[in-house]
């Protein structure tokens, strides 16, 4: 059975290549919009469940990782920023706290999701100059990023600290989607 990741994102490439070199790439086209009336997990658990069912939806054959990641940073959601301005303003809120970042995954398989889970990693920021926030906006790192930054990147020299999985912050909890992987094959296989 095929493998598909409903993503465009470069790194979702790349963290999933850790797992595998054998799948195939068809982002999801439905639209971002959280539901922020749900609790956190789950408003990120249903962006990436209509990612993954669109895709799955259209490739039965197939088994569909569909997943999304969005930073709370106190009681604000913050997902990519709109243009450099909403950049800096998500930077201005992370610099000296300590945020959530939650990446959400499915595992769907024939047009239903077959395994959904969250993971949550805390950040802390240091307390950022304005000329270092100005800096990095102009890097254009942060605009394709939930919370306006990239751990694996120049972001990196913003943050102080992390608790749980950094490959989550990313953008794709590794391990845990291996686990998930393999315990749906098992499944799969005594049916």
């Amino acid at each position: 059975m095929s493998l598909i990741l409903a993503s465009a994102s470069p790194r979702r490439r790349e963290l999933l290549s850790y797992i595998t070199e054998d799948f195939t790439v068809i982002p999801a086209t439905v639209e971002e919009k959280p539901d922020l009336s749900l609790p956190r997990n789950e408003t990120v658990i249903r962006i990436a469940q209509k990612k993954g069912l669109e895709v799955s939806q259209k490739h039965t054959d197939s088994i569909v990782i569909g997943a999304d990641t969005m930073v709370f940073c106190g009681t604000a959601a913050l997902g990519k920023p709109k243009n450099c301005d909403d950049a800096a303003r998500m930077l201005r809120l992370l610099s000296g706290k300590t945020h959530q970042v939650i990446t959400a995954a499915v595992i769907a398989l024939n047009g239903k999701a077959e395994r959904s889970f969250a993971e949550i990693t805390d950040v802390e920021f240091y307390a950022l100059s304005e000329k270092e926030i100005d800096l990095y906006v102009q890097s254009g790192e942060p605009m394709d990023k939930a919370g306006a930054y990239g751990i694996q990147g120049r972001g990196s020299l913003l943050v102080k600290g992390i608790r749980g999985d950094y490959y989550n912050v990313m953008g794709l909890p590794v391990s845990r989607l291996y686990r998930e992987l393999q315990n749906l094959d098992t499944a799969l296989q005594t049916e």
